[in-house]
């Protein structure tokens, strides 16, 4: 093998011609060649050492030796160095809870309902802490999720149709409860509370429903003769809402039995069935409440059923000499201070009032209608009901059902 030098050597063997001065000329850049190789071998191997070293370092680092001391912010997180050499957030300190005593809670239209939510640490901080409390509500026929009330501290806000009419009770650390008064109707539903420190929060739910009544309606030309918002309209009219499967469900376990396919809030159309029989699904069919595939909701139309709850005021029947015809029962009930009643109110009066009264009479949308809560004869079937006479010609003597309203509970 044929080793190069700088200087080139072999220019200079030919310069020299003793023997001697030749092979020590040679000798010497090979004794300087093998000094480096050796100095190159011993810096590898230290190099070698070095790597070994710095490897088992780290496996020792990373799996045995104690997390390196976290640098602390302003709230319960850390930072370590994870083994990619990355930070991350961990949790360091106190834990933030939020519970709720009540997973429902039932109220009335126009009544109060507290809905319970409670925040707490563990461990115990030595001082207070400052959160930001928010509520938040979905309908129980569905949709987008809604801010009710958002609080920091003794500051807060209201939001939509619940200004006003909401706030935070706050009786004691770390009370978040909503209480909202004056309930309508659609404030049925699930309500969110959520309370937030920091990078952490936590939520709790409970549901919101309303004790009430759940009826069929018809449009005055017949049956089947409702869009969606058409029967959205025909409730409302009617002092009441269209009602949820909930509301329909629990009707049907108190005994409704009704043939008639009706809109439902969430767009569904569904019926209640008590007696399977064959006009109504199949006679082999369990009894349950019945649903038709999803629909859109625009050109189909069918009955719905509504809910109304607990009134404002009282549904009596107007005593009069003489039967009268829609106009004059309209004026009658004005001349006594009152209204002529809607069919929602007059549910209402027989479900949490015991109205009996075996006298037909007009409500405000034409229909003619009496409520019988102790079933007797010449009196119509032997069930408990408010029963029907349609919607007659205007012209026809009826009685009359008015409304007044309680201008101490509004």
């Amino acid at each position: 093998m044929r080793y190069y030098y700088p200087g080139n050597i072999f220019d200079h063997f030919a310069s020299s011609s003793p023997t001697s001065d030749l092979s020590h000329e040679v000798e010497k850049p090979r004794r300087q060649f093998r000094g480096l190789r050796i100095v190159q071998t011993l810096m590898m191997m230290i190099w070698c050492f070095q790597t070994v070293l710095l490897f088992i370092a780290h496996l020792v680092l990373s799996d045995w030796a104690p997390a390196a001391p976290p640098t602390q912010n302003s709230f319960f997180y850390g930072d370590y160095l994870n083994e990619s050499g990355n930070n991350e957030l961990h949790f360091i300190g106190m834990k933030l809870y939020v519970d709720s005593a009540e997973q429902s809670v039932l109220s009335v239209r126009g009544g109060n309902a507290t809905l319970q939510c409670r925040f707490w640490y563990e461990p115990v901080p030595s001082s207070p802490r400052e959160v930001r409390v928010k509520w938040s509500w979905l309908p129980a026929a569905g949709g987008q999720e809604t801010d009710v009330i958002v609080a920091f501290g003794t500051r807060f806000r209201s939001f939509g149709d619940f200004r006003g009419r909401v706030q935070l009770r706050q009786d004691f650390p770390g009370d978040a409860a909503l209480v909202l008064n004056k309930l309508w109707l659609n404030d049925t539903g699930r309500y969110r509370c959520t309370v937030v420190d920091g990078l952490e929060d936590q939520s709790a739910v409970v549901h919101l429903e309303l004790q009430g009544v759940v009826f069929p309606y018809q449009h005055p030309h017949g049956r089947y003769h409702l869009s969606f918002l058409g029967a959205q309209q025909a409730c409302k009219e009617q002092d009441s809402t269209v009602a949820t499967i909930t509301q329909l469900f629990q009707c049907w376990k108190e005994g409704m039995n009704w043939c008639n396919a009706g809109w439902l809030a969430d767009g569904t159309v569904q019926y209640p069935i008590t007696q399977s029989r064959e006009p109504c699904g199949g006679a082999r069919l369990a009894p349950g409440v019945r649903r038709y595939d999803r629909l859109h909701l625009y050109p189909n139309h069918y009955d719905v059923f509504c809910f109304s709850s607990l009134l404002q005021g009282r549904v009596y029947y107007l005593q009069s000499s003489h039967k009268m015809n829609l106009t004059e029962a309209q004026h009658a009930c004005q001349e006594d201070g009152a209204e002529i009643a809607k069919v929602g109110q007059l549910y209402s009066a027989w479900k949490f009032t015991g109205l009996d009264r075996c006298d037909a009479g007009w409500l405000a949308d034409g229909s003619v209608r009496y409520p019988i809560t102790r079933p007797r004869s010449n009196c119509g079937p032997s069930e408990p009901g408010v029963r029907s006479f349609g919607f007659p010609p205007p012209q026809h003597k009826h009685g009359v059902y008015c409304y007044k309203l309680d201008t101490e509970r509004v």
